[in-house]
Parts: structure tokens; sequence; C-alpha cells
């Protein structure tokens, strides 16, 4: 295992879309367990996109249990080529990112959402789930599509914020 450097803003790679993982390899293995040493070395992380180690693939990790206020969780969730479902309601909340190291924002989600995904044993999975863990999971997924929350923010004036 390694932790891996991660990728900031401006780096162009950050805006592009990720590709379509077509096979389960020992490659792919190795990367999420990378991504995942790389997201318990970083204070309070709880997601992580391929992208943001500099590999344009359509991956994601996500545990909201590291975050040390408490949520509904499902503990580690790996997920390989998501995608969103359904979604239902809003909520807005002050989102962090590793890739953009010096701010926060003010960001509207929805509140509830479905991701059909592919488990790292190349099952399919349908996963139901709400508040944090669901924005969580968008806020990564926006990553594979080549968005950061600075995307999202209503106003770069006055829902973005120095990290103190």
């Amino acid at each position: 295992m390694a932790i891996l450097n991660i990728v900031t803003i401006p780096n162009p790679i950050l805006k592009q879309v990720s590709l379509p993982v077509e096979k389960i390899d020992s490659d792919v293995k190795k990367l999420i367990s990378d991504m995942r040493e790389t997201m318990l070395s970083s204070n309070h992380c709880v997601g992580i996109a391929a992208v943001q180690v500099g590999v344009l693939a359509r991956i994601v990790l996500v545990d909201v249990s590291l975050n040390p206020k408490p949520h509904h969780n499902s503990g580690l969730l790996v997920m390989i080529n998501p995608k969103i479902t359904y979604t239902s309601g809003k909520l807005k909340s002050r989102e962090g990112c590793l890739s953009v190291p010096d701010f926060t924002g003010n960001v509207v989600r929805k509140n509830k959402i479905e991701v059909e995904y592919t488990d790292i044993n190349g099952n399919k999975q349908l996963f139901k789930t709400h508040g944090f863990e669901s924005i969580t999971i968008q806020h990564e997924i926006d990553h594979l599509d080549g968005f950061l929350f600075l995307d999202k923010v209503s106003s770069l004036k006055t829902d973005v914020f120095k990290r103190i």
C-alpha cells in the first residue's frame, strides 16, 4: 500500500471526465487499496475519487464514519462506475475537498439518492442513502465528471470560505 499524491487545483486533470473501468484486475485493486490508505492519511477525509490521485478511472471510495460528527453511515463504500439513478429532496451543507485544500463552500445537493455501481468483486449493487453520506457520494461522483464543489456553489463571493 502507498499514500498517493493528491492532485489539486488548478491541475487540468480535475476538469476531465473519468473513463469507465472495464475490468477489475490486480492493478485496479491496488489502486483502490492505495486510495484507501491515502484517504486514511488525510485528516477527516470521508471520500476520494481516482482522478484526485491522477487516475482517470470511474472509482470512488466513501466512508463517512471517518468524520468526527455522528452521521448515518454504511462504513467503507468502494464504488466502481457509479451512476446516480434516483434523487429527491435538497440539503445545503459546507463542503471541503482534498483537491481544494485552501477553501470550503456551501453547496446544495440532493438529500436522498440511489446509486448503481460495481463493487470490488465485480458484483452489481444498488445503494440507497441520505444526508451526509448522500452528499459525500455526490461530491465524489462529481469528480468523475470533471466538477469540483466550487462549480456547484451559488456565489463565489458569499458561499466560499478560506480554511483556517
